[in-house]
């Protein structure tokens, strides 16, 4: 079920609102929450609900095994990550290993054909996350399973994040407060989210999803830059949409979530990228994977082996695809780079300034081809076409035929609002709005409403994830 969706917006979150204010209670309303987020993933993906049941069921067990013989709790957690990796790899990685064997040892393989689980990659982060604050004993072993499941399953955030660390939100479970000021704070920020996804992403994902799905040769150099420059747009788009939409529902339950995006196309720098973008993921890594390496407490070399693991596991994190590996790597090399010369820490003048930023907008753009094409071949093909170095039989699109004057401005939207020119009317703090800012996002949302009443554009990026 997609937030953007009549069957959501009009009916599901309509009713769980409504039972979860019938009544005065906590547990009355965490158990709503909890049948609500159930239900919410068996909507889309019924039959995958006993896999993230399971999953739920490992994570729990293990931690109340480490809780209880601390003597072999690294035992415990070995196995239970054995268990919840797997589980991951086998929905999300057997085609591409399978693919990959076949293709080294020049062997015909019978694949088999696996579904990936909606939200996989997501909750099973939050299960690792949860197991080793029990380890490290940063948080107290939950021993309810009904608390643990809401924690992982609590639908706003269950399906395409962002990842809540269990430390950043346990408390919240048993011991948080409803208010008005959370509720139409929280409404805002649903509805702002709805519009960046409707109005801006959905638009530009049409663009980019027209020029991608064409053969390189059919278009010229300036659509090649077209097609990347909004697919830039779509994504960004797409997953804070998705993430203010998130934060925001959360907000009208009473959990407030941590921020998710921090305008990161402002950057200067690719270090500075990754403190902006993802940053639920950026952080996680951070916590559960570099500082656990040695972090920068190590010689430079080993620093540098361990930034590279970690932007490695960040490509493959985000798809069994070898243009997802690049995609890593790539940031990975600019943030090696970026330590070894401390470009990233280099202040001067406006020059300056206005060069680390063009530059890591090139290297981001160029990134997301990688991203956003599905071979290796054909980014590679791409690439060429945006430098001028492939031939055309035949430029059947141009610029000219793609864009037209709603095009224009909403791209010209988008740059805008991928500053921070709006953040006052974007987010707020939990104070009452203003009533021209209610107004004003009324307006939006019945310009949202009508734009997926005639749409049927809407796919959510991050949902393959």
């Amino acid at each position: 079920m997609l937030f953007s969706s009549f069957s959501f917006v009009f009916a599901f979150l309509p009713l769980v609102l409504l039972l979860y204010y019938l009544r005065n209670s906590l547990t009355w309303r965490n158990n709503v929450l909890l049948g609500a987020s159930l239900m919410f993933y068996a909507w889309g993906e019924p039959r995958y609900l006993l896999i993230l049941l399971i999953s739920v069921t490992i994570t729990w067990l293990a931690a109340l095994a480490v809780d209880r013989w601390r003597r072999y709790a690294a035992l415990s957690i070995a196995l239970a990550l054995i268990l919840d990796l797997g589980i991951l790899i086998y929905f999300k990685y057997t085609n591409f290993i399978l693919e990959n064997l076949s293709y080294i040892f020049n062997a015909k393989v019978d694949f088999i054909h696996v579904v990936m689980p909606i939200g996989i990659s997501f909750y099973t982060f939050q299960a690792i996350s949860y197991l080793i604050d029990v380890y490290r004993r940063d948080t107290p072993v939950q021993r309810d399973l009904h608390t643990l499941l809401l924690y992982i399953t609590l639908f706003p955030q269950l399906v395409a994040g962002p990842i809540v660390k269990y430390h950043d939100i346990y408390r919240q479970i048993d011991n948080r407060r409803e208010t008005l000021a959370k509720f139409t704070c929280g409404a805002r920020r649903f509805i702002i989210g709805l519009s960046k996804k409707m109005l801006i992403a959905n638009t530009m994902g049409e663009i980019a999803d027209k020029i991608f799905t064409m053969p390189v040769d059919q278009f010229d150099t300036a659509t090649a830059w077209l097609g990347a420059i909004t697919y830039t747009f779509q994504i960004y788009f797409d997953f804070s949409g998705y993430s203010d939409m998130a934060i925001g529902l959360c907000l009208m339950f009473g959990f407030s979530l941590p921020e998710n995006f921090n305008y990161p196309y402002i950057s200067r720098s690719i270090t500075e990228f990754w403190r902006r973008w993802h940053i639920s993921l950026s952080t996680w890594f951070k916590e559960y994977l570099y500082i656990p390496l040695g972090g920068n407490r190590v010689s430079k070399n080993r620093n540098l082996f361990n930034l590279f693991v970690v932007f490695l596991t960040t490509g493959i994190w985000h798809g069994a695809s070898w243009c997802f590996v690049i995609w890593g790597l790539w940031h990975g090399l600019f943030i090696i780079i970026e330590k070894i010369t401390g470009w990233h820490k280099k202040e001067g003048g406006i020059l300056l300034r206005v060069t680390q930023h063009i530059t890591l907008l090139f290297i981001v753009i160029i990134g997301w081809v990688f991203f956003r094409g599905e071979t290796l071949s054909y980014c590679m093909d791409y690439l060429a076409n945006m430098f001028g170095l492939h031939e055309h039989q035949a430029a059947h699109l141009t610029v000219l035929h793609t864009m037209n004057q709603l095009s224009w401005g909403i791209l010209a939207l988008a740059v805008i609002l991928s500053m921070p020119l709006a953040r006052k009317l974007a987010y707020c703090k939990g104070k009452y709005t203003s009533a021209l800012s209610n107004t004003w996002c009324l307006v939006l949302f019945v310009i949202t409403w009508a734009t997926m009443a005639a749409s049927t554009y809407n796919p959510f990026i991050y949902f393959r994830f």
